[in-house]
């Protein structure tokens, strides 16, 4: 079955169907209200209301300084305005790692308090029992293999990752578990192609790539990125469908200029 517009709510099963069927899964992020609003109508399966916030919307270098709290805060507007997308909270970077019930705590706290529809958590073997723990609570769960921004400091570098085979090994070896523990889908981040298009392959569950080649079920952009509001990214695998940086400079600039001139309000936009 294809996701067509009469579907009144996309769901971790339909998501599951379209990778059976071969059709294509199209997710952005979103962190806000307003953005949220126009994604999901404009027609978007998934919408991730991602840990990035941390560095677009805040201005941090990474993804490590953003709270549960503020993940939440983010989800909530985007949750007001989402009628149709399936939404997906990232658990943010010391809320799950390495204990299972703040895992669990931490999960039913975004559940409860955003309205969200599922969580996401980087890693493997390494978070099994936090995933086991949260999936056994009835939270659906999203992995996220390769480039685990959370993991930034441990390896150094952005750059892409699974390249030699020890490494490539390890990552579909926590697909595979990732799709046995019973995650609805998993994000593969930064990785070679080839590699990306055999796990998608070789599990069950619907994969997003991310900087992983077409072979992936769907795909996913940061909104501020693809948008040209951030110039300050540009990696091979972005593709910036607007240049929203200049079309905002210019309506500032324009605003500024008539403002200083006196043309802003003319007599038409003001009351007499």
């Amino acid at each position: 079955m294809s996701v067509h517009s009469d579907i009144k709510r996309v769901t971790t099963n339909i998501l599951q169907n379209m990778k059976v069927n071969g059709d294509k899964i199209a997710c952005l992020t979103a962190y806000d209200y307003s953005m949220a609003a126009l994604v999901d109508a404009a027609g978007i399966e998934l919408i991730l209301v991602g840990d990035s916030a941390s560095n677009v919307m805040a201005g941090h270098e990474t993804t490590l300084p953003i709270t549960l709290d503020q993940m939440i805060y983010h989800a909530q507007g985007v949750i007001r305005a989402v009628k149709r997308a399936l939404v997906v909270v990232d658990l943010p970077f010391g809320s799950y790692q390495g204990n299972s019930t703040q895992a669990l705590k931490s999960a039913i706290k975004i559940m409860k308090e955003s309205g969200a529809h599922a969580v996401k958590m980087e890693g493997g073997k390494e978070i099994e029992e936090s995933i086991s723990r949260v999936l056994s609570a009835g939270i659906p769960v999203m992995g996220h293999l390769g480039l685990t921004p959370q993991s930034i400091y441990k390896f150094g570098t952005y750059t892409v990752r699974a390249k030699d085979e020890e490494e490539a090994d390890l990552l579909k070896s926590n697909a595979k578990l990732l799709n046995d523990l019973g995650c609805f889908g998993v994000v593969l981040e930064k990785i070679p192609k080839g590699l990306a298009a055999e796990v998608t392959a070789s599990i069950e569950i619907p994969t997003i790539g991310i900087g992983a080649g077409s072979g992936c079920d769907g795909q996913i952009l940061v909104i501020h990125d693809m948008l040209g509001i951030n110039k300050d990214f540009s990696p091979r695998f972005l593709r910036r469908y607007a240049d929203l940086h200049k079309e905002m400079t210019n309506a500032f600039t324009g605003y500024i200029k008539d403002v200083k001139s006196g043309d802003f309000p003319s007599e038409k936009e003001s009351y007499g």
